[in-house]
C-alpha cells in the first residue's frame, strides 16, 4: 500500500512540474510568437498577369509574424517596378514567387506549345457571341457553333465542349491580360479568341470558321487544377471520338478522308474501299498508288 501511494505521488509531482513547465514556459513563449509584429507589403488594387507594379498597387501593413510563408516580401521597394507572374487581389500579401524582374513577353503562351496540342485562333463574330467582352485567357468554355450550312443549324459538338482559351486578341494583334495598357487608353474589345485544341478539335474550327458562327459560352473560371479536370474530361471524349489507332498515321488518314469526301467515314470502311480500287487496277496502276 506504502508503495502504492508512493508512486502516485512522484507521478503528481511529475504533472506538477510539467504543468508548471507549460505554464511558465512553453505558453509564454507561444504568446510572444502571436504578438510579435511584422511589416508586410499589401496589395491596394488588382494586378493583372504581366503588369508592372507601382507603389500606387501596394502598400506597407503590419501583420502578426506567426506562420508566415518563408518568401513572403517585407519591402515596398523590392516590390515596386518588378512584373506580376499572377494575378494579384486586394488584400493579397505578395511572394516572392509571383514576381518577375523582366515583363512578360508577347505570346509568351505559344512557347508551352509540345507538339501534342495546336493553337488555333476563330473569330468572334459579334459583341454577344464572345461574352461581351468579358472573356480572358485561362476560360474554360463550350464553343457553340450557329447557322451551320444551308439549313443554318445550331450545333454543340462533343469535340467542344470543354476547351481552354489561352488568349484573347483585339483587332490590332494586341493580346488582352497580357499587353500592358497605357494610361487613359481605352481597352479593346476582343475579336478573335485563341484556343489550345488537339489536332481534331483544330480541324473542326477550322471548318467551322468558314461554315458558321461560334459562340463561346463560360463554364469555368478559376483555378487551374479544377480547369484541368474539364480538359481531362475533354480529352477522354475525344479518345473515344478518335480511338488512339485511328491516330497513329494522321497523313493516311488525311489521305483517306480525301477519297471518302465530307461524309466522315470509318478508317475501316475507307481501307476497304482503297483495297478493292487495287484488285481492279493492273499492276503498274497499284503500284503507284501505294503510299511512298
Amino acid at each position: 500500500m506504502k508503495k502504492f501511494l508512493k508512486n502516485r505521488i512522484v507521478l503528481g509531482l511529475i504533472c506538477i512540474m510539467f504543468s508548471l513547465l507549460i505554464c511558465f514556459g512553453i505558453t509564454p513563449m507561444f504568446n510572444e510568437a502571436l504578438k510579435s509584429k511584422v511589416t508586410l507589403v499589401r496589395v491596394t488594387s488588382e494586378i493583372k498577369v504581366g503588369d508592372q507594379i507601382t507603389d500606387k498597387m501596394v502598400t506597407s501593413v503590419e501583420a502578426g509574424g506567426y506562420n508566415l510563408p518563408s518568401n513572403v516580401i517585407y519591402k515596398i521597394e523590392d516590390v515596386v517596378g518588378k512584373y506580376a507572374n499572377a494575378d494579384l487581389y486586394k488584400g493579397d500579401y505578395i511572394l516572392k514567387s509571383k514576381l518577375s524582374d523582366t515583363p512578360m513577353l508577347r505570346n509568351a503562351y505559344l512557347n508551352k506549345l509540345n507538339g501534342e496540342n495546336r493553337a488555333i485562333s476563330v473569330s468572334i463574330k459579334s459583341f454577344a457571341s464572345g461574352l461581351s467582352g468579358k472573356l480572358e485567357a485561362g476560360d474554360i468554355v463550350t464553343l457553340i457553333a450557329a447557322d451551320v450550312g444551308s439549313q443554318r443549324e445550331t450545333l454543340v459538338y462533343p469535340e467542344l465542349q470543354y476547351v481552354e482559351i489561352i488568349a484573347t486578341t483585339g483587332s490590332s494583334g494586341s493580346d488582352q491580360n497580357v499587353q500592358e495598357r497605357g494610361d487613359g487608353e481605352e481597352e479593346e474589345l476582343a475579336s478573335t479568341i485563341t484556343i489550345l485544341a488537339a489536332p481534331e478539335q483544330a480541324r473542326l474550327l477550322a471548318e467551322l470558321e468558314q461554315t458558321g458562327k461560334l459562340h463561346a459560352a463560360l463554364v469555368f473560371r478559376g483555378e487551374s487544377s479544377q480547369a484541368q479536370k474539364f480538359l481531362d474530361e475533354q480529352a477522354l471524349v475525344l479518345e473515344e471520338l478518335y480511338p488512339e489507332e485511328s491516330e497513329e498515321d494522321p497523313v493516311k488518314r488525311s489521305g483517306e478522308a480525301g477519297i471518302t469526301g465530307s461524309d466522315g467515314g470509318h478508317p475501316d470502311t475507307e481501307m476497304e474501299v482503297s483495297g478493292d480500287t487495287e484488285m481492279d487496277m493492273t499492276g503498274d496502276a497499284a503500284t503507284d498508288n501505294e503510299p511512298q
